[in-house]
């Protein structure tokens, strides 16, 4: 198991800071779309492109697992919560070395991923209502919290692959 992980405190509030940002902006803006949308009634923003359209999301990213019957819904929070887990575990190897790049890109994962594990807690469902779209193809709907959590992954999976690559240290 190894010696136990210490994380520089400052560090740690960096994260969660972010984290903590997330969390309000991404409930605020669902408490908002909750109010003033109606169920599956799109408002186009920007005709041929962006609506608010509210979906309540029973599965995971993207709608992955959305049409599992309700009785095995527990599955998906269950999943959810592994990943938090998995997450804190990755993020506790990182810190101790990483930079405020690291730090932010946590905080945004992390705090987008308790944003929706609020959501599934509260209604058994993730609530989304931004949805972007060409013609009839549309982009799976989705929150500040999904938003976070994509850049986030995408941000720390740069700085690894930075860190990595054969010329980072030229």
């Amino acid at each position: 198991m190894g010696p136990p992980i210490r994380v520089d405190r400052s560090r740690l509030a960096g994260v969660l800071a972010t984290a903590a940002v997330v969390v309000v902006l991404d409930q605020i803006t669902k408490l908002i779309a909750l109010n003033r949308l109606v169920l599956g009634v799109p408002v186009i923003v920007v005709d041929g492109f962006l609506a608010l359209t509210l979906v309540m999301n029973p599965g995971l990213a993207f709608g992955l697992l959305a049409g599992i019957p309700a009785g095995w819904r527990w599955v998906v929070g269950l999943l959810s919560l592994v990943a938090l887990v998995v997450l804190l575990r990755v993020a506790l190897r990182i810190l101790p070395s990483g930079g405020w790049r690291e730090q932010a890109a946590i905080g945004l994962i992390f705090g987008g991923a308790v944003g929706n594990l609020i959501d599934r807690t509260r209604f058994g469902a993730v609530v989304d209502f931004v949805d972007l779209y060409v013609r009839d193809w549309h982009w799976p709907a989705f929150n500040v919290a999904d938003s976070a959590i994509t850049v986030g992954v995408a941000a720390l999976a740069l700085v690894v692959m930075l860190e990595r690559s054969p010329s980072a240290g030229t």
